[in-house]
């Protein structure tokens, strides 16, 4: 195992005690622990790229480490009733349903690979941002109110914005690729 992939899988190790922190009203180890997690997810990516350390394993890790993170805060946070109910919605929901067409797209013998587009880049930090600006005001003993939602909507559109991407790129692919014949 190389040094990105490490830190992915520690970012990984994360999420639970995110969820923990967050639940026991611990905002500033949240916060601590969500901005280490966004910071280590530029690192490895950073590292892999600069020292020619990419790997498959890597590339789906820091997938699986990504959608884990940020599933997993939003449905704290909405459980909480800190964020709103219909943005935690809309970002769980694009996740599971860019998984399940990637799974669908199997099922097919039609797979299709991810690659990650830069609106799913910048959805990706915009989502984490928040996370880590909201549990920011927490942990200094703010609260979470309607100023919030210029934030909401930002986050809202690019969910949308990058999901439909994601959407277009996986229609065009199980409507014109070849299927595969039976093994």
């Amino acid at each position: 195992m190389n040094a990105p992939t490490a830190v992915t899988l520690l970012r990984i190790l994360l999420v639970p005690f995110i969820v923990w922190a967050t639940l026991e009203g611990a905002y500033d180890l949240a916060f601590g622990a969500v901005l280490a997690a966004g910071i280590s997810d530029a690192v490895d990516g950073y590292l892999a790229r600069r020292f020619n350390l990419k790997t498959d394993l890597g590339a789906h890790l820091d997938a699986i480490a990504d959608k884990a993170l940020l599933v997993s805060v939003y449905v704290t946070l909405g459980f909480m009733h800190v964020l709103p109910s219909w943005l935690v919605i809309l970002v769980v929901s694009r996740d599971v349903l860019i998984v399940g067409a990637v799974v669908l797209a199997r099922l097919l013998r039609k797979p299709l690979t991810m690659a990650p587009h830069m609106l799913s880049k910048i959805n990706t930090v915009a989502q984490i941002l928040l996370v880590v600006v909201v549990l920011g005001t927490l942990a200094l003993g703010g609260e979470v109110t309607g100023a919030f939602r210029l934030g909401y909507a930002g986050v809202a559109l690019l969910t949308v914005l990058s999901g439909a991407v994601y959407l277009a790129t996986w229609l065009k692919h199980v409507t014109h690729a070849r299927q595969e014949p039976d093994a």
